[in-house]
This record gives structure tokens, sequence and C-alpha cells, in this order.
């Protein structure tokens, strides 16, 4: 799943346009440093880091799906939340290039 979002990442970084190429090289040099935190990531921790992913997807699913369910958003934004307050306790640095990855997404308006 790791793999898998890191590339939905990457390829949604590649369809970004000329006029935002500030952007476009802040955000691979974000991922190259994601992707060096991963790499470094005791196997211990990786169902840690799923379940982060997995809560995120459910999010963004609720989130925009026609008929949101405002239940299901919260709900899953919380489990983000708990989700991410263990993690950051022992990997601050990830969990902060992550934030800045969703704040230039969010800027962008993706």
């Amino acid at each position: 799943m790791i793999k898998e979002t890191l590339s939905k990442i990457e390829a949604a970084i590649a369809k970004i346009q000329a006029g935002e190429s500030a952007e476009k090289a802040e955000l691979v040099a974000l991922l190259k440093k994601l992707k060096d935190e991963l790499a470094t990531l005791p196997e211990s921790r990786i169902d840690e880091v799923r379940s982060i992913g997995y809560f995120t997807e459910t999010a963004a699913h609720e989130v925009t799906r026609e008929n949101a369910n405002v239940q299901l958003k919260n709900l899953s934004i919380s489990g983000i939340s708990y989700a991410v307050k263990g993690f950051e306790a022992s990997h601050p640095q990830m969990v902060g290039v992550v934030n800045e990855i969703c704040m230039i997404l969010a800027r962008m308006g993706i």
C-alpha cells in the first residue's frame, strides 16, 4: 500500500502544470525526503503507517463522495488524528514532511 500511495503522489506531481513549477520542485524534494524517511522506518512500524494511510484514504473518500456522510467523515478524520499522534512522537520528521506535502497540495487546490 505504501508503494502504491507513493506512486499515486508521484503521478499527481507529474501532472502539475508549468505555471506551478516552484510547487512542483518543492513537492519532488519533499517526496524524496519522505521516501528516505520511509526507508529507515523499522518493519515493526509499517502497520502504523498503513493505518494512517487507510484512514486518510477513507476520509478522502467520505469528503469527496456525492452524498457525503458527515458522521463517517468525522470518524475517519478522528482515526487519522489518533493514528498520527502516537506516530508523531517517534517520527516527527516524517510527519512534518507529510504535513508540508498536504499543505502545498491544499494551497494548489488538490
